[in-house]
């Protein structure tokens, strides 16, 4: 793989297949998004949603296959994304399984598709580049190896949410998210959670609080309050020097 300009990163990633005959029907009816169209080896974002339009996990889906998919989701919430899966998972003919994979963010560059004999999958990701997942993805060449902080600090630019700092399962709605847009179709069947997200975008509602990224003093934590000439107007759920993402109030972002 050749490449330009940027960095890349090793992150960890929980990841899992899906793959049997029913495994488009039964996916297709359990996420946010539409995954029909999904040509195999193309990826997208969705939303695993609680009945009631909570957020248990945001995952990629990459088509691998005529009828398997990889899922994958940040660290630490493969368990949550796998018991989601399983939850109404009845007569379905398709196997859930986890996989032993790694994955290689790489920002500000370019990535080129695999050369022959290589089955890493090349997948969307956020902001300005592209993610390598597989079970050993190499490094792109021309591209410096970056680090955590360089990594967060360009999530922070892209204000993307993560796993349990804007997102808690159970908690979060995904209006709240910022990543509607990429993660959501509204033109799809029904699924786990469809009315809430329907309802919002059918009546124009904003949500409480929305992900923004905002300057703070420099020692502000994950946790502290967003001010605002004295008044809280939000709360920081990543950092990153004196850049920051914030869950604002959408009175204060209406301002």
């Amino acid at each position: 793989m050749t490449t330009t300009t940027g960095f890349w990163v090793r992150v960890p990633r929980d990841v899992v297949t899906l793959a049997g005959p029913d495994a488009q029907t039964y996916l297709h009816s359990q996420v946010s998004q539409d995954v029909r169209p999904l040509e195999v080896g193309a990826s997208t974002w969705a939303f695993l949603l609680q009945p009631a339009g909570k957020v248990d996990v945001l995952v990629r889906i990459t088509r691998t296959a005529e009828d398997a998919y990889v899922l994958d989701t940040d660290a630490g919430f493969g368990e949550v994304m796998t018991s989601r899966l399983q939850r109404f998972k009845i007569r379905v003919k398709a196997d859930l399984e986890p996989l032993g994979w790694s994955s290689i963010v790489v920002r500000g560059a370019q990535v080129d598709p695999p050369a022959d004999g290589d089955e890493t999958l090349v997948v969307v990701g956020w902001g300005s580049g592209s993610d390598l997942l597989g079970v050993d993805p190499k490094p792109p060449a021309a591209v410096r190896e970056g680090t955590a902080e360089d990594l967060l600090a360009a999530r922070i630019e892209a204000a993307w949410p993560a796993m349990g700092a804007e997102i808690v399962p159970g908690e979060t709605i995904p209006a709240e998210t910022g990543v509607v847009t990429e993660a959501v179709s509204f033109t799809k069947g029904c699924y786990p959670g469809q009315e809430l997200v329907e309802r919002m975008d059918s009546r124009g509602a904003s949500a409480p609080r929305v992900l923004r990224a905002v300057d703070v003093p420099e020692g502000t934590q994950p946790g502290d309050p967003l001010l605002r000439d004295g008044d809280r107007i939000g709360t920081v759920t990543s950092v990153s020097g004196t850049r920051a993402i914030a869950a604002v109030k959408r009175t204060a972002v209406e301002v």
